[in-house]
């Protein structure tokens, strides 16, 4: 009877305080994520040389240092429009950089910016909607498409890098 009686208690409890600690794992999982995110992409553009920032493969494409600052518009603009009331980082003047310091100054600022968004987010707001372009979407697929995104334009970069005879630097994700 007594142990009837823990399994109970335990089935009581549990989804509760499970339901808590799956949404704060989370939150710390896509934190890490993220600041993992910001050294690989800062080896990225460590790796290609400064007179190969305009590099593209094709009329079509962005130029490398494009893509990094495509990267970093995204990122600030969806922590700042979806996940804080913060200002982005990023300035339609840093759009139009071209040199390879001012482009990594700006992944920089912009990934802090993000990571502090990240460390001040309630994860009690993870199912909260926003309204997106793309229709309703949380918070939480916010902060998946914060990934995805990023993923996408930097595995190009992946290949920017091996058109220019260049190995990218091996992957680091969680």
């Amino acid at each position: 009877m007594r142990y009837l009686f823990i399994l109970l208690l335990s089935v009581l409890f549990c989804p509760s305080v499970m339901g808590q600690n799956h949404d704060s794992l989370f939150v710390a999982s896509a934190l890490k994520k993220l600041e993992n995110s910001k050294a690989y992409l800062l080896q990225v553009a460590d790796m290609m040389p400064a007179d190969q920032y305009a590099f593209r493969p094709t009329e079509e494409e962005m130029r490398f240092g494009d893509q990094l600052l495509h990267i970093s518009s995204n990122i600030g603009w969806l922590c700042s429009s979806y996940l804080s009331d913060g200002t982005n980082p990023v300035s339609k003047s840093d759009e139009k950089l071209t040199t390879k310091d001012s482009i990594r100054a700006v992944v920089v600022r912009t990934y802090d910016y993000a990571i502090g968004v990240l460390k001040q987010f309630p994860s009690d707001a993870l199912g909260d909607k926003v309204s997106f372009f793309a229709g309703p979407l949380t918070k939480l697929q916010i902060i998946n498409l914060l990934s995805d995104h990023q993923t996408h334009h930097r595995g190009q970069l992946l290949v920017y890098l091996r058109l220019s005879g260049l190995t990218p630097p091996r992957y680091v994700g969680w």
